[in-house]
């Protein structure tokens, strides 16, 4: 389960205890708004938020990027204007922890240089950037998987979990821009990857 989530209400469970992780599902068009909706109704810890990405104040943003780290279209271009330095950060931790290709199916997370959110998560949903997804595409799945595995289990440099200092994260859809995945296979991903992993961990 989640660290501080009431199973009931949603809320932290004691008083003075640590905020609750949460995931904030964000989308600009109606369509994938509607499907982040259905999901994050039976899922405490989850909530969607229809308009931009950088609106909600949260510790981490997601970067459903390519797996060299350029950031030069749709909402990777858009943080790469808010945080200048990003994608410089991106980059050179796909170099030296990943020998300069990070895999669909892992992220990394880098600080993105300004004071909120100070963190982003790097997740690739394509290899090449302008990538277009197949219809049968998992990289939604995979994508998110790999978030919410480095948000319950990794740790920092200086040995902290990152759980503990990330503890809300902003998510747009993970391929349906540029990649072209269905609103509704993207939110069903999303939901079975949250489903694998927070049924698995535990963190109190």
């Amino acid at each position: 389960m989640l660290w501080g989530v009431d199973a009931d209400s949603g809320r932290s469970s004691a008083e003075g205890a640590e905020p609750e992780l949460q995931l904030v599902l964000c989308a600009l068009d109606e369509p994938l708004a509607a499907a982040w909706q259905e999901i994050a109704e039976s899922r405490p810890g989850i909530s969607a938020h229809q308009g931009s990405v950088l609106d909600v104040q949260v510790d981490a943003v997601v970067s459903p990027a390519n797996s060299y780290g350029w950031m030069r279209g749709g909402i990777d271009a858009v943080y790469a204007r808010a945080f200048p330095k990003v994608e410089e950060q991106v980059r050179s931790a796909v170099l030296a922890y990943h020998g300069g290709e990070l895999p669909v199916g892992e992220a990394l997370l880098v600080p993105t240089g300004v004071p909120s959110p100070i963190w982003l998560i790097s997740a690739p949903t394509m290899r090449e950037p302008g990538e277009a997804l197949p219809a049968d595409t998992v990289h939604p799945y995979l994508a998110a998987r790999a978030v919410l595995r480095l948000w319950a289990s990794a740790v920092l440099d200086n040995g902290a979990p990152v759980h503990r200092v990330v503890r809300s994260i902003a998510m747009p859809g993970l391929g349906t821009g540029i990649g072209g995945a269905a609103p509704e296979l993207c939110a069903r991903q999303v939901a079975a990857a949250w489903d694998e992993v927070f049924a698995q961990v535990d963190l109190r």
